[in-house]
Parts: structure tokens; sequence; C-alpha cells
């Protein structure tokens, strides 16, 4: 589940009296709530090793929770996706990606959530595609059409439809994130003589800690 939010109250108006996009932030409410999770799985079976072990077992369980702990935070906390009217900004669990929507080739959702830039393809890691999720939009947008808010069954259905586009087409979040990224991306025409190009930075300050963990992990495992 994906979880779009405006940083403002609402849209802003550009100098031309046009309306201008708010800054809107996207990211994983379950990948979020795992990460969480896992941090606290971590901190208790790799602090009470470090207290309550002997020998080499604290050592191990040290480089265990230093290599660990920064993907935890990489694959988990660390994605989202920041959209302004100006451009994009993408944050991996490893790189963070930054690029004007007037060098965004195209923003697409098919199995994973992808954006085409200067001829490179980035994922958007923290807007996962839930098949689950568009099967039950489908099913919804169907009741609808028919007029009928029941089951196959005839019961009525336990969760509530999903909130409809201003088509009145109920959609994934998924799906809806990608359509509001699409509109931001088609206010800027491509001009292929200064087509910006992606900006990449590697986050170090998470492989390198992970790294060094499993460096001292594989020595101390080789050592006994």
């Amino acid at each position: 589940m994906t979880s779009p939010k405006n940083d403002r109250s609402g849209p802003a108006t550009a100098g031309n009296g046009q309306p201008k996009y708010a800054d809107r932030s996207y990211r994983s409410v379950a990948g979020v709530i795992g990460g969480v999770l896992l941090l606290c799985l971590a901190g208790w079976l790799g602090g009470d090793a470090i207290a309550r072990g002997t020998g080499h077992t604290p050592w191990l369980a040290l480089a265990a929770m230093l290599c660990a702990v920064p993907l935890i935070i990489a694959f988990s906390l660390r994605p989202v996706v920041y959209a302004s009217d100006e451009r994009i900004l993408v944050r991996n669990p490893f790189r963070t990606i930054t690029v004007p929507w007037a060098g965004v080739d195209s923003i697409r959702a098919a199995y994973s959530t992808e954006m085409v830039a200067d001829g490179h393809k980035f994922q958007l890691w923290a807007i996962p595609v839930s098949v689950r999720a568009r099967k039950s939009a489908a099913r919804q947008n169907a009741r609808a059409q028919a007029g009928d808010s029941r089951d196959v069954f005839g019961a009525m259905p336990r969760r509530r439809p999903g909130r409809p586009d201003d088509d009145g087409t109920i959609r994934a979040p998924s799906d809806r994130s990608v359509n509001e990224l699409r509109e931001l991306a088609d206010r800027h025409p491509i001009d292929e003589e200064t087509r910006p190009r992606p900006v990449i930075r590697w986050c170090y300050e998470i492989i390198a800690p992970s790294a060094a963990g499993a460096v001292v992990l594989i020595v101390l495992a080789a050592i006994g």
C-alpha cells in the first residue's frame, strides 16, 4: 500500500496565475511498518545475544546487527518518492535519483513501477505494485458499472470501495500514484536539445556499514 502525502495544504499558485502542484511524497506504509517490526526484532535478538552471549557470540551478534540494520532501513524505511512541480526525487535503497520533469521520458507500472529517464530505467521502490489491489479495484468498477454493490454470492462486501478518481474510476493505490506522477510529467514537454540528465547519488551511509558488518561477520565465522 502506497501513501501519497501533500506537504502543503493545497495547490499553490504559480506566477502566471496557473495552479501549481503541491509537493507530494509517496512511500509504502506496509514497508515502513514491516521495517519497524524487523528493527525491533533485530534489536531484541541482537541485544539479548550481546548481553548474555559468551565467547565470540556477542561479537558475532554485533557484526550481524551492523550488517542487517542498515539493510532493513534501506529496503523499508528509506524508499520514498518526492514530486514537485519542477522535478522528481526517487530515493531507492542504495541510490537517490533526481531529475527535472523535462528529463523524464515516462513513468509506467506493470509488475513494478519504473521511471525512464535519459534512456535508463529506475525502479520506484516506494510505489510497489499490488496485483491483488488491481483485481479488487477491477471488481469494484465492474459492480459500479452494473449498479450493484453486492458480490457474486449476493452478500455485501466487507471492504469499503476504494476512492474513485476524478473520472469516477476506482484504481489501485499504486496506479493512482502513477497517474498523478504522469500528470506532473505531462506538464513539461521534452526538449531533446536541452534535456536535463538524472543526477544519481549513491547512499554510502547505508552501503559502508553494511559491508563492514558483513566483512567482520565473515572473519569471525572463519576463525571460529
